[in-house]
């Protein structure tokens, strides 16, 4: 490819990203609301733009093969905080790819997609839509662009409904993890995969707990290689017993399935900042 463009490449996973991503194409343009992004990779370029500003994305995207979208607002929020960022901003994307000839949008969907099913019920990609959030609305406001844009205009989107990519700090992780490494081969199928038309995938590792069922996204080639089991008796042992009536245990969305609208889910969570320095 001669123009890949990443956004969210100020983030925690656009860290990881951005080497591999540098590699696949001429020419690597970051973005994200951030001042700077530190020292650049070979053959990438930082531009500091708005997704809500549709002339910004139109500007951005002149001249790129695909985009990389993993720009938003990162958590649970009153609607009107994620309004700009994750509802305007997903249709700035997808419109400037259509405007600007991209051939596909490589979308950062989540788990809370779908975070009200239950682990128990083992999902497959065609589950139907179940919202724990706004945050996870937006997910699904997303996932229905990049099917409306291939059904009507012929803009190819893949959609990476990630779980949870972050290290293992809780017993849902267990199941849910996704490794960094495991995230930059999903990436690059995503992108290198030659016919994709719509397509969701789960953004899970090969956990031996994974909730969800992949079989369908076999197409696009992700074939992960890592596995949370081996921190699975510390985690368990650590945390004793759950409360199975707690929604945030029984199911997909995790705390984000427990908190109320509008109120932070990554509040309750342990995440550690392990964002890859350059």
């Amino acid at each position: 490819m001669k123009k890949l463009v990443l956004t969210g490449a100020a983030g925690r996973l656009g860290s990881y990203l951005r080497e591999p991503l540098s590699k696949m194409a001429d020419e690597l343009v970051s973005t994200d609301i951030a001042d700077d992004i530190g020292k650049l990779y070979p053959g990438e370029s930082y531009v500091q733009a708005d997704l809500a500003d549709m002339p910004a994305m139109m500007d951005l995207l002149k001249g790129a093969d695909m985009v990389v979208h993993f720009g938003a607002f990162v958590d649970e929020g009153p609607f009107e905080q994620l309004l700009g960022p994750n509802f305007i901003g997903a249709y700035n994307i997808w419109e400037a790819a259509y405007q600007n000839g991209l051939r596909r949008v490589v979308y950062a969907s989540s788990i809370h997609a779908v975070g009200m099913h239950k682990k128990t019920d083992f999902i497959g990609i065609d589950a139907l839509p179940r919202p724990d959030t706004f945050y996870g609305l937006a997910k699904c406001f997303a996932e229905n662009l990049g099917s409306m844009y291939w059904d009507k205009r012929q803009l190819e989107s893949v959609c990476l409904r990630i779980l949870s990519c972050a290290q293992v700090t809780n017993p849902r992780a267990v199941g849910s993890w996704l490794s960094y490494d495991d995230l930059i081969q999903l990436v690059q199928r995503a992108i290198d995969t030659p016919v994709t038309g719509f397509s969701l995938v789960y953004g899970v590792s090969n956990n031996d707990r994974a909730p969800v069922d992949n079989s369908k996204a076999a197409h696009l080639g992700y074939r992960p290689k890592d596995n949370a089991e081996q921190f699975a008796e510390k985690i368990f042992a650590e945390a004793g017993p759950l409360d199975p009536t707690d929604p945030g245990n029984m199911c997909h969305g995790g705390p984000f399935a427990s908190v109320d609208l509008g109120n932070s889910g990554l509040a309750t969570m342990n995440i550690i900042d392990d964002a890859k320095k350059t």
